[in-house]
């Protein structure tokens, strides 16, 4: 009897049978139908935005509210041709579609608007009201400029502009640019002034040919006649010129044999002779 716990012998191991699968074939439907949900919506939604962008086109070439009527206010220096030349708006056009808010900002860069206001009445109205600057003198920086009631410089004069106002001097481009704030009141301040010289009965402002301003004095003013310079300061404007006014015929009368006049003090005038 072999002992084969000894043995040299070894089994061969035995590969394990392989059982052959068959493949499915590959469903495409089963992928393809969300594919094609996915195309179907897409091209849904490529649709609907085609068509209405159709219909905006559509709405934005049509116009509803045509303009027929265009009200513009009466103005003394700018025509109604050029108001709306300016603000460039004519009759045919679709009034829903009217920028009012650049019209006025052009019809503002023009110097003798001070103000507009605009309005649209549907169906077919619109009304422009034009308020103009008043100019009040005239102020010599180098440059002619108007000056309006409240103390604005606001145009170069140009051939043709009327000069029949007073001359205001003693004011400068380089003080609006380096103190505007303090330029702007001394102007304001010779507007008061002028107001006061029109109210005052016997001296008035059309005896007044300029109107001259020294920051550290104050006001000079120049008589049409003779060019007599009356010293008046600053403040308190409305009792000087008051006092002058009184005398201003009786002195006018002596005007060769005079220098100047000063108003500048509380209860009296001084006159100086040649």
């Amino acid at each position: 009897m072999r002992d084969l716990s000894f043995s040299t012998y070894q089994r061969k191991k035995v590969a394990a049978n392989r059982v052959k699968v068959q493949r499915k074939p590959l469903n495409l439907v089963k992928y393809l139908r969300p594919l094609g949900k996915i195309i179907l919506g897409l091209t849904g939604v490529i649709t609907v935005c085609a068509v209405l962008f159709v219909v905006y086109r559509f709405l934005g070439s049509v116009t509803f509210f045509r303009l027929k009527n265009i009200e513009v206010s009466n103005a003394k220096r700018l025509t109604r041709a050029q108001i709306l030349e300016i603000a460039d708006v004519r009759p045919g056009s679709d009034l829903a579609r009217l920028n009012l808010k650049q019209m006025g900002k052009q019809l503002t860069l023009n110097p003798w608007v001070e103000n507009v206001r605009i309005r649209r009445s549907f169906p077919d109205t619109l009304s422009i009201a034009v308020t103009e600057r008043e100019p009040l003198a005239v102020v010599n920086m180098s440059y002619f400029y108007y000056l309006d009631n409240k103390g604005t410089v606001f145009k170069v004069l140009n051939q043709g502009d009327k000069l029949d106002y007073p001359v205001v001097t003693g004011f400068s481009e380089e003080d609006l640019n380096n103190d505007p704030n303090g330029t702007k009141e001394a102007l304001k301040t010779t507007c008061e002034l002028m107001k006061i010289l029109r109210e005052k009965g016997a001296f008035i402002l059309a005896d007044v040919s300029e109107i001259h301003y020294d920051k550290g004095y104050g006001f000079t003013l120049f008589t049409t006649s003779g060019s007599l310079p009356v010293k008046i300061g600053s403040g308190d404007f409305d009792a000087k010129i008051a006092r002058f006014a009184r005398i201003y015929r009786e002195l006018m009368a002596q005007q060769p044999t005079l220098r100047y006049i000063d108003l500048d003090y509380n209860d009296k005038i001084i006159i100086k002779k040649s």
